[in-house]
């Protein structure tokens, strides 16, 4: 029987990498994405995972954070919908990591990296097919960076190639992309064959641990709905701004043809050589309005002779 556990939802995703026992697989997750010279050796789970998070089905906790042996802040989050301002919230993130570190009369110099990686389902950068992003403080026109400072991670799974065929040996982060989009499709024992390094093994155990609790999976259940239910009133949103946003296009279509009619007729009344209407197409509505006002009393202060 196939898994039947996406590691996208937010309780699978905190259960496998934010449990302390699980460590090591947030590790290698992160080893994967930062090839750092050094990789991170040990790892500690700053908000670790509580059944007590979840208990609100409107509440949706897709972030760990964890800080390594080397004092370097990280947090990582599952993103299945891309929003508006998804890269400013990172910063955000990120910055606000950089700045807690610090506390009342210590120095600027134990300040250690704070960086932010966020897992992506859909496409934030589709114009490009490069799937991770490192973005950095950066002179662009000297080519210096502010290192041990904030970074910023993106990484759009969906980029990677994900052929089961070749999966196996395939570099590290691709694996992870193919746990992430694919292990809900496989029998455990088929899935460790296909990821056979330490860290997808105990992943492995933690997501057949999801499937076989009784309470883990009725709060999985409860959590995939809530998603499910929270990206249709998402797409609904978007659908209905849309068919809003048609309707007030066409309303201001309709006003500027009649704006721009009234002006090229007043034009013709004061013996003026109408704009065209390409010209006056360039023009917002306020300063039609305002055309149309100035003419208007023109034409009346001309009436009044």
């Amino acid at each position: 029987m196939n898994l039947g556990i996406k590691p996208t939802v937010d309780f699978a995703f905190k259960k496998i990498f934010g449990t302390p026992e699980n460590a090591p697989i947030l590790q290698a997750l992160i080893n994967a994405i930062l090839q750092l010279d050094s990789p991170i050796v040990e790892l500690e789970i700053l908000n670790p995972f509580s059944y007590q998070e979840f208990a609100d089905d409107k509440q949706i906790v897709l972030d760990v954070r964890a800080r390594d042996a080397e004092g370097r802040w990280l947090n990582v989050e599952m993103q299945v919908s891309v929003v508006p301002g998804l890269l400013q919230r990172l910063t955000y993130y990120a910055c606000a990591m950089y700045v807690d570190q610090l506390q009342a009369g210590a120095h600027y110099t134990q300040l250690r990296p704070a960086i932010s990686i966020c897992l992506l389902q859909q496409l934030l950068l589709p114009d490009t097919p490069v799937p991770h992003h490192r973005f950095r403080l950066v002179d662009p026109e000297h080519g210096r960076e502010l290192l041990d400072g904030i970074e910023v991670h993106t990484v759009e799974l969906a980029k990677y190639n994900l052929d089961e065929a070749t999966i196996s040996a395939a570099p590290a982060i691709t694996q992870w992309a193919f746990f992430f989009l694919r292990a809900d499709r496989y029998e455990a024992s088929r899935l460790r064959e296909l990821l056979p390094g330490e860290a997808f093994q105990r992943a492995i155990t933690a997501v057949e641990t999801i499937a076989a609790k009784t309470e883990d999976r009725q709060m999985y259940d409860q959590r995939e709905k809530a998603l499910r239910d929270h990206q249709w009133m998402l797409e609904s949103a978007r659908e209905q701004g849309l068919e809003q946003g048609l309707e007030q296009g066409l309303e201001q279509g309709i006003a500027r043809g009649t704006l721009i009619g009234k002006i090229q007729l007043l034009q013709q009344l004061l013996n003026e050589s109408p704009l065209s209407t390409s010209d006056l197409r360039q023009h917002s509505l306020d300063e039609l309005n305002s055309l149309l006002t100035e003419l208007q009393q023109r034409l009346r202060g001309r009436e009044n002779l």
